[in-house]
């Protein structure tokens, strides 16, 4: 259980992550389709940066002797460096929604084809091959934080909660948790949250009462695009063992499922995260997942028994669900009323 535990919260925090970028753009009035694109630049940013600070003396020092506080202070660094530059390339669907008032969905798909032949392109010059890994180690041996890390012996038992929360766990995951519950208050519970939010549903009112709509438009897309940057560099950390291949399983487009399933609502927006989350679980370690802890993997058995509940359907189960579940919940969902309309200030 532990495990299975330990692996939805793997997937399911970055996909949390970039929802609530998704939510930020989206009560501005932008609709951000091009979160798939942001997460494949932030990942290669992250990586890329990773591996140019492990030439570092003090990091390399540190990863000899097993300096632990030092390496999570690289993975903290390389995930603000891929926050930075995910804002900055959501700038360009900025300056095309706001400047320009072009298509947002658009904008959006064209960002998404960019970042992928852009980081591929970027992974050759410098790697010349088609996937950026860190230097030397693996993402576990580098960042990964295990029992023996805080000082206790290999053979401990540190119960049910330790063995889940504290024992081969990334400090990058609670960052993110941490870091979505700030936003979350700061979106609803502060008044730039509420001029953001107005600015998505009614964006000449908000401009009467003295909000700059342009403003709040930038800052509401270059929120999303640096926690969309920051997710893709979480997402290749804890489940691509820090590498970038130009590609993000289609962690960009759940989140907007997850974001409409719920309803445009971080507490909702949590719920969906984690269902999603544990259905990318299983399709990842079906194989290795013990419920009950009594050594029976049932899950693997059935897939020997019945030819229908192979690998490639345990692959396609995330998206047949999020398929199912837009289905049944789309039409109940409510946007933003000003999401996608380019505002003009002088429609009244």
């Amino acid at each position: 259980m532990s495990f299975l535990i330990q692996q939805t919260l793997l997937y399911a925090v970055p996909l949390m992550l970039v929802a609530l970028a998704g939510v930020f753009a989206e009560r501005s009035g932008i609709i951000n389709l091009a979160l798939e694109g942001i997460m494949i630049f932030g990942a290669f940013v992250g990586v890329f940066f990773v591996r140019l600070m492990q030439g570092v003396d003090v990091f390399a020092s540190a990863a000899k002797s097993g300096g632990w506080l030092t390496l999570q202070g690289l993975e903290l660094l390389a995930m603000l460096v891929a926050a930075a530059l995910g804002a900055v390339f959501s700038l360009l669907l900025s300056f095309a929604s706001v400047n320009l008032r072009a298509d947002q969905t658009i904008g959006g798909t064209a960002l998404n084809l960019m970042a992928p032949a852009l980081v591929l392109f970027l992974v050759r010059v410098i790697a010349n091959q088609n996937t950026l890994q860190m230097a030397t180690g693996d993402a576990a041996s580098w960042f990964m934080i295990k029992k023996t890390t805080l000082g206790f012996d290999r053979t401990a038992d540190l119960g049910f909660f330790g063995n889940t929360f504290i024992h081969k766990v990334y400090l990058a995951t609670y960052v993110c948790i941490l870091l979505f519950v700030v936003l979350s208050i700061i979106l609803y519970k502060t008044r730039f949250g509420l001029r953001l939010r107005s600015c998505g549903e009614n964006p000449q009112a908000a401009d009467s009462l003295g909000i700059n709509v342009y403003k709040m438009r930038y800052a509401g897309t270059t929120i999303s695009g640096a926690l969309a940057g920051m997710g893709g560099f979480v997402y290749a950390l804890t489940t691509a063992n820090c590498a970038s291949t130009g590609d993000v399983a289609g962690f960009g487009f759940l989140a907007l499922a997850v974001m409409i399933f719920g309803n445009w609502k971080p507490l909702n927006i949590a719920g969906a995260s984690l269902l999603f989350g544990l259905f990318k679980c299983i399709a990842a370690s079906y194989t290795s997942i013990d419920i009950n802890g009594d050594g029976v993997f049932w899950l693997k058995e059935l897939s020997a028994k019945v030819s229908f509940f192979g690998a490639h359907f345990y692959r396609m189960l995330p998206y047949i669900v999020t398929l199912i579940v837009l289905a049944f919940t789309s039409k109940k969902s409510r946007a933003p009323k000003a999401e996608g309309v380019p505002y003009d200030k002088g429609m009244r």
